[in-house]
This record gives structure tokens, sequence and C-alpha cells, in this order.
């Protein structure tokens, strides 16, 4: 009876072990570094979609953006346009924090986004408003990006309310040329 309780027990361990998650540690001297004042400053450009829990794609959209810094201060101007012709705007106001951490606010953000880096990874942490068909919802946004070349960042996004997962945002950012 013991060995078979001992058994369960390890096999118990072994499945939550693999439901751990990634942390920003994880990333520590992964190269390229990313460093948000250098890839989020000049023009941008972004293809994405929105993914329900099952993984149905609901949307499509582009965003161009605009980054400006001055020193450890920036502002990235996001103009969002979706496959059904609507379009919104963001404005975020960023600000470089030691340690690799990062806080940014915008209008339709709840408080205070929080964002720390570790080598080509950026973890950020924050809750948005959602205008949904005439109503607004605050949905959690755990939002990771990946820097994959000098001039490329892939981001994933899980949005959440209430502990509860409701999809997906992917999205391929591309830096363009300066002009």
């Amino acid at each position: 009876m013991w060995q078979i309780c001992r058994t369960a027990l390890v096999l118990m361990l072994g499945l939550l072990a693999g439901c751990s998650t990634a942390g920003i540690e994880d990333y520590r001297g992964t190269q390229p570094g990313f460093d948000l004042r250098q890839f989020f400053n000049g023009p941008l450009t972004a293809h994405g979609m929105f993914q329900d829990r099952s993984g149905k794609v609901l949307r499509r959209f582009t965003v161009s953006m605009q980054g400006r810094w001055q020193g450890d201060s920036g502002v990235l101007d996001e103009q969002f346009r979706y496959d059904d012709g609507e379009t919104q705007r963001r404005v975020w106001t960023l600000k470089k924090l030691p340690d690799g951490r990062y806080s940014g606010t915008a209008a339709d953000v709840v408080g205070e986004a929080s964002g720390r880096t570790e080598g080509f990874a950026l973890f950020w942490d924050y809750t948005l408003r959602l205008p949904v068909d005439g109503k607004e919802y605050e949905v959690r946004f755990d939002d990771w990006m990946y820097q994959l070349d000098a001039r490329s960042v892939l981001n994933r996004s899980v949005m959440s309310k209430f502990g509860v997962r409701l999809g997906e945002v992917t999205l391929y950012i591309r830096k363009e040329d300066a002009p």
C-alpha cells in the first residue's frame, strides 16, 4: 500500500512542477538585452490577433506606433486598426526605473502598469479597461515581450478576469527604419 501511495505522491509532485510558469529571472543573461528606450524609439509597425480561450481567432489588427524618449521618460503612441475597420488609440507614458524595471500609464490602464526586463524578455503586468458592446470591462494582462533581434519583438499577452483566462493577444512588432 505504501508503495502505491508513494508512487501517487511522486506523480502528483511531477504534475505540479510541470504546472509552474516561467519567471522573468529565467531569461537572465540571454541576448540581445531588451532596452525599451532603444527599441521603442522611432516608428514601429505591429501585426496581431486576439484568440478566445478555445484558440479561435476573433480579431486581427495592425498597430502603427511612434516612440519618443528623453532620458528615462518616454511616450509610446499606438494607433490600432482592426480587421472590421474599428480604430483605437492608446498613448503610453513610460518610465525607466532602477534594476531593469519600468512603469507605465495610459488613459485606459487602471492604475499603473509595472514591468521588468531580464535578458531579451520583458514582463508587463497591468489592468486595462476594454470596451465591449457598449460596456467597459477591467481585464488583467500578463504581457510577455521577447526581443528576437535589433528590429523585432514578439509579444504574447494572456487576458484574464477574476483569474479566469479569457484569451490571448499575439503581436509581432517590427522597428521601422528611421527617416
